[in-house]
């Protein structure tokens, strides 16, 4: 896959295939995983800056938000959080599914009609409810392309920026921007019946080992699928199968609380668990997967400085307004070290040292080691390889990820609250400002539907060189 750095200076936006129920057409039947044909698919454009010339990339959306129906007929193989009986459920097999349901097509009217996806200052604004044609969509998540492969960012020694409007995202929200070491192709090339890819956005995983996702391995992940019974719209469910890989969480946050993450994983690229036993789950034992679920970590409330980032100027990030974040990956002797600093108003505003002068506020080896033992938490960062490993994923490549969404399951109170049992005396244990209840889905999509976040003003480069136009004239600590 071509790095992004030598992006061409007008790539072209490729147009392939869509999804209408009404309007929508299969290939003929092959053994592989099948995509509509009749309507182009749209790739939905994005500026970016890389060393300093602006280029025009391309966002496909998630296999997980597109209309899955049967090859040649407008009738679902997916009706809510249950998989089409005959076709993939008791009488299918998860390779049946995949060779007679195809992944559908979104047209340009459709990112915005049905996923709530608009255009902003040359960037991208996702909404959060969306009121489609059929049905209500809840958030969204996209990869960057680079014509028939995700866009493969080698960022050591170098930096990414983009500006970001957190105004809109109540408690429960998460705009979040990351990367993962999903294959480049998709899962086209590893063996499976995978024939949709990046243009399909298939392929993807993190360190939390999803099994969420309808499709995984070039198959659909029908065997022990169980509906979720706390999705208030009745979409989602879980599998037996999913995907867990390294994950560098550039911004996970609302507009109470932020949070940038490290997740190393033992092995390389994409790897394939089956069920509690190999996955793990949120609520049992969270570290039998190959990945750590649980990160090195960056929440100012965390570390008990609740005056960082909020609403109002109070906040040394006034989240009421837009600002800029730049993430800074350091490599040096082949020891990687990650900082994060943010622009507002032309100051420069930088973490302060949470663990003492000497650990600084880089996310590094000997911090991640001693907030661990500080907030009394597992250390299954260092388990999992630590910086090494998150260093390796980062020379071998990553996936852009961009997504809006609520946490059906824990209420994002990880982000922006206390977790269920946890006293809020002890170290860590204080995540941000919210009431547990405010994150519960059923109430947020309810209260909160209008919610969106931006982002926009993209830049990546060399350490140093995407900041330098917004006219720093002071650093706040």
């Amino acid at each position: 896959a071509q790095d992004i750095s030598e992006l061409p200076s007008n790539s072209t936006i490729l147009q392939t295939i869509t999804m209408k129920s009404f309007a929508l057409a299969c290939l003929g039947t092959v053994s592989a995983q099948q995509a509509g044909t009749l309507e182009k698919n749209y790739e939905w454009p994005m500026e970016f800056e890389i060393n300093g010339k602006k280029k025009t990339v391309a966002l496909t959306l998630d296999s997980n938000w597109r209309w899955a129906h049967k090859v040649g007929e407008s009738t679902n193989c997916y009706t809510e959080n249950t998989w089409d009986a005959g076709t993939c459920g008791t009488e299918g097999t998860a390779t049946s599914c995949a060779e007679k349901c195809a992944i559908g097509a979104v047209p340009k009217k459709t990112w915005t009609e049905t996923y709530g996806v608009t255009a902003h200052k040359g960037g991208v604004d996702l909404g959060f409810v969306t009121q489609g044609p059929y049905s209500k969509n809840v958030g969204s998540r996209m990869y960057v392309l680079n014509g028939d492969h995700y866009w493969q960012f080698h960022v050591l020694n170098k930096e990414i920026s983009w500006d970001v409007d957190m105004s809109d995202m109540p408690c429960g929200t998460n705009g979040a921007l990351y990367f993962v070491e999903m294959p480049s192709d998709g899962g086209l090339s590893d063996g499976t019946l995978n024939k949709a890819g990046p243009k399909y956005g298939t392929g993807y995983c993190d360190a939390q080992c999803p099994r969420d996702l309808k499709w995984e391995h070039g198959r659909a992940n029908t065997k022990e699928w169980v509906p979720n019974p706390k999705d208030p719209y009745k979409n989602s469910g879980t599998g037996n199968l999913g995907a867990c890989c390294a994950e560098i969480d550039l911004w996970e946050a609302n507009r109470h609380a932020m949070s940038f993450t490290m997740h190393p994983s033992l092995k390389e690229g994409v790897v394939y668990c089956h069920g509690d036993e190999e996955c793990g789950t949120p609520g049992g034992d969270r570290f039998r997967a190959v990945t750590d679920r649980n990160g090195c970590d960056v929440n100012p409330n965390r570390f008990n400085v609740t005056d960082f980032y909020g609403r109002g100027s109070e906040f040394k990030l006034d989240t009421t307004k837009p600002f800029t974040v730049v993430t800074q990956f350091h490599d040096t002797n082949e020891e990687l070290s990650v900082t994060q600093h943010y622009i507002q108003g032309g100051k420069k505003i930088e973490h302060p040292n949470y663990l003492g002068k000497k650990l600084g506020n880089a996310e590094a080896d000997d911090f991640c080691q001693a907030r661990a033992k500080a907030m009394d938490d597992r250390d299954s960062f260092t388990e999992k390889g630590g910086m090494k490993n998150v260093r390796g994923a980062l020379k071998r490549g990553v996936t852009l990820v961009l997504s809006m969404w609520d946490d059906i399951d824990v209420h994002m109170n990880w982000l922006d609250s206390v977790m269920d049992g946890d006293d809020v005396s002890k170290p860590g244990n204080y995540r941000g400002p919210c009431k547990p209840e405010y994150g519960n889905p059923e109430r947020l999509r309810e209260k909160h539907p209008d919610s969106h976040v931006s982002f926009y003003n993209w830049k990546y480069g060399d350490i140093g060189t995407t900041d330098s136009a917004h006219g720093l004239n002071e650093v706040t600590v």
